[in-house]
């Protein structure tokens, strides 16, 4: 399995901006690509990483901010083959799919009649999709319908995707036992801020998940500023699990050998 990072940037700021990419994540396993979060510029991520939208057939958006969704429904023509075929499947929550008194639908109804499955996600929930068991599960964030993910692939193991959130009193139990763990690292340590994970907090969910690797992405200004190769020091050498800073184009591939780190080549 290889986890593709086409963007590790979020929020606002870093968004606009383009300090980092915000293109999300491709997974791709035994001919199965799945995208999550494509945010603005994946699909330009992609294509030039040689990607193809067409290939997708997984797209799992995790809540409605722009730096989630952005992309999604230009991701969507692809898979369906600039619109001439049902294919797929798109998993979100109901924020994206029908809005909410507090934001619009993200995805219109004509580009979630291009797939062939729509799954509403809610947090507890547990399916399959395209050959992955996938489980949804709780966020806290400022959008209060996010959810996270955590995707069971055949023959390697489980990756974990905290999507946006806040610490809570249970986000620890959700995500043990995995092979991988995802986490969306807005600020660096001292730097709390409301709906959003710090590298305080990751340090402590990453020391009692305990997962084979960790990896910090979706990183903010002031956490950009800090330097997050030196923030996934700090957490390794305190929990003592390999803990690794995200970059754009960042390959992790997953082995029976082991994990290991390339980069795309863009063409």
């Amino acid at each position: 399995m290889d986890l593709v990072f086409l963007g590790t940037g979020g929020g606002r700021f870093v968004t606009y901006t383009q300090r980092r990419w915000t293109g999300g994540i491709r997974l791709v396993n035994e001919g199965l690509h799945a995208h999550i979060d494509p945010g603005p510029g994946a699909i330009v991520r992609s294509i030039d990483a040689g990607l193809s939208p067409e290939k997708v057939r997984l797209l799992l958006v995790s809540h409605s901010h722009p730096d989630h969704y952005g992309d999604a429904e230009i991701v969507i023509e692809g898979m369906s083959k600039g619109t001439t075929r049902r294919s797929g499947t798109l998993v979100a929550p109901d924020s994206v799919l029908e809005g909410n008194g507090e934001v619009e639908r993200s995805i219109s109804k004509y580009h979630q009649s291009l797939v062939r499955n729509v799954v509403e996600a809610h947090p507890g929930d547990s399916f399959s999709a395209e050959g992955l068991g996938i489980r949804v599960t709780k966020a806290v964030h400022t959008e209060p319908r996010a959810v996270g993910y955590v995707l069971d692939v055949p023959h390697v193991g489980s990756v974990g995707y905290s999507s946006d959130t806040e610490f809570f009193n249970g986000i620890i139990d959700l995500y043990k036992g995995l092979t991988i763990l995802i986490l969306c690292i807005l600020r660096p340590r001292g730097s709390p801020l409301r709906g959003h994970l710090s590298t305080d907090d990751a340090k402590e969910i990453i020391n009692a998940v305990r997962p084979k690797a960790a990896v910090l992405t979706h990183f903010g200004m002031k956490m950009l500023n800090a330097n997050p190769p030196i923030e996934a020091a700090y957490i390794q050498n305190s929990t003592g699990i390999r803990t690794i800073a995200a970059a754009n184009g960042m390959v992790l591939s997953i082995t029976e050998e082991g994990i290991s780190i390339g980069s795309i080549r863009p063409r």
